[in-house]
């Protein structure tokens, strides 16, 4: 069951693109639930669920790069991780209210099972012991998940499962350190770094396609007028900035980097599996500003269209920051620069249009874009061709 390897990298298969359909839903359910509960509480509820939505694909992809998803019996595990994913998603809308038992007992079924499953697997295994301590601290989120649940009062119900966030995001970074079992390093997980680094760039793309459906069906249900057209031109233009900022040359030189690293698994953690994560949520913030600025592009800004208008492309930025840091080891001055623009873009908020300030913060992005473009073509232009790496813009 477990993948082969080979000099040549793993590739992504048809099963686990179907996979990933479950997790389309997933995003398009917590953009909704972003835009409907528009406030600090709602946002940091949305983002609660994100890091639970997160984690539970994450990691599969961990597991389907170690486990081959074409053989018949890891197939059946993947589709049983299919539907109790789409049960979770399509519990995200009432897990703070009346539906909060039903979704975590989805996502605890998703953690526990699947983990459960890669124990038996691996009985014997080299890699056994790794997911043994990972079985421990899955286990002990999944009460907190479900024990939360149970909880009738919001804020209880709040901090318990951000205990359990907290358990699950801090385990990775102590090496699942179990009583008996002791703790893992990068090193045990010999990933196939250029299978993890495809897998996360399909879901930024699941995420982009997120705005993409966003922006499209806004504007199919309204009245054309300048002003909506000028912010649906506006919100597709930022969605290929985005596009263009990470896959124009950073997601291809990523793989070839993690690819070619003596511990794949370092990266993997750092820039893949915390780091994308922020990077989301961007995407998904931005995508809800996209669809109030096509719906109601003049009158008086808000400071919640102000909150996802700036933060979402502060957000994306920073995470792509942060992710050039974790893997070629350098900050970036260009994006700095565009952190500090959405800032003071962010303070002069309310005294725009929702459509001037979108557009302002698109035209941040853009120039972000732009400003690797002449970076890569710089270096290409002085460099010898074989040492044309990731630009430091």
């Amino acid at each position: 069951m477990l993948r082969p390897r080979s000099g040549q990298g793993a590739r992504v298969t048809f099963f686990e693109l179907f996979f990933d359909l479950v997790f389309v839903f997933a995003i398009t359910q917590l953009s909704h639930r972003l835009l409907e509960h528009l406030t600090v509480r709602g946002a940091a509820e949305t983002l609660l669920l994100l890091l639970a939505v997160w984690w539970a694909w994450m990691y599969t992809c961990w597991t389907t790069n170690w486990f081959d998803p074409d053989h018949p019996v890891v197939r059946v595990m993947l589709a049983g991780v299919m539907l109790a994913g789409l049960f979770m998603a399509a519990m995200l809308p009432g897990a703070f209210g009346g539906d909060g038992l039903w979704f975590a007992a989805g996502y605890a079924a998703i953690q526990v099972g699947r983990t459960v499953f890669v124990v038996v697997a691996t009985w014997g295994h080299e890699l056994g012991r790794n997911f043994q301590r990972v079985l421990f601290w899955i286990a002990l989120s999944a009460v907190a998940w479900i024990a939360g649940a149970l909880v009738d009062d919001p804020a209880l119900r709040t901090g318990i499962w951000v205990l359990a966030v907290v358990m699950e995001y801090l385990a990775p970074s102590h090496g699942y350190a179990t009583p008996g079992l002791g703790r893992s390093s990068t090193a045990d997980w010999s990933i196939d770094g250029a299978h993890m680094a495809e897998r996360c760039q399909l879901f930024v793309i699941i995420a982009l396609g997120e705005g993409v459906l966003v922006t499209g069906a806004t504007l199919g249900g309204l009245h054309r007028t300048p002003a909506v057209v000028a912010a649906f031109v506006s919100a597709f233009a930022g969605a290929v900035a985005l596009w263009w900022i990470y896959f124009d040359r950073t997601a291809e030189a990523a793989a070839e980097r993690i690819a070619a690293s003596d511990d794949p698994g370092r990266i993997g953690r750092s820039a893949y599996t915390y780091i994308h994560i922020v990077m989301i949520a961007g995407i998904i913030v931005g995508a809800v500003a996209d669809e109030l600025v096509i719906a109601h592009p003049a009158g008086h800004v808000e400071w919640g269209f102000v909150a996802v208008a700036t933060g979402g492309p502060a957000l994306f930025v920073a995470g792509h920051a942060l992710f050039k840091k974790a893997v070629f080891g350098h900050f970036t001055g260009a994006r700095l620069v565009a952190l500090g623009v959405l800032a003071l873009l962010a303070a002069a908020g309310p005294l725009l249009t929702p459509l001037a300030l979108h557009i302002a913060t698109g035209a941040v992005v853009v120039g972000v874009a732009l400003w690797d473009v002449r970076a890569r073509r710089r270096l290409e232009a002085t460099a010898e061709p074989a040492l044309v790496a990731e630009p430091a813009a």
